[in-house]
């Protein structure tokens, strides 16, 4: 894994209590959330959500930038219905994760060369690749 050529942004947040009541937020107030377990009772959040809109986020991000420079444009309806998976692995946790990518009316051929070319430089996909068990999906 190689270093930043520059800093583009740094995200700062500070995070107390854990998964059961905890809570979080960001250094510029924009980020408040509570934690709850995930299947357990309470109106928080977990980190497998948050790293599913993140990465859902982001991807979205990547492929407006390889349409820019493909000089196309990504049709409108374009979304990604993440899933994050959290499960035992041997003696500690891991995750799984899932991201199905709706490009509605592009070419089905188009879509997919421009979702392998996303998921090449997309940073979520990039920290992930070869660490979890992830599949990126045209539906």
């Amino acid at each position: 894994m190689g270093t930043l050529d520059k800093v583009l942004y740094t995200a700062k947040t500070h995070a107390s209590g854990g998964r059961d009541g905890g809570s979080a937020h960001s250094s510029d107030g924009r980020l408040k959330v509570v934690f709850s377990r995930p299947g357990g009772a309470g109106d928080g959040t977990n980190p497998e959500q948050l790293f599913a809109a993140g990465w859902s986020a982001c991807f979205i991000g990547a492929m407006q930038v390889v349409a820019m420079r493909q000089k196309i444009t990504l049709p409108p309806g374009t979304a990604i219905d993440a899933e994050v998976d959290l499960g035992p692995s041997g003696d500690a946790f891991g995750i799984a994760a899932r991201l199905n990518i709706s490009l509605p009316g592009m070419e089905r051929d188009a879509a997919q060369s421009l979702i392998e070319a996303a998921h090449q430089i997309c940073p979520y996909s990039r920290a992930t690749r070869g660490n979890i068990d992830a599949t990126i999906t045209l539906v």
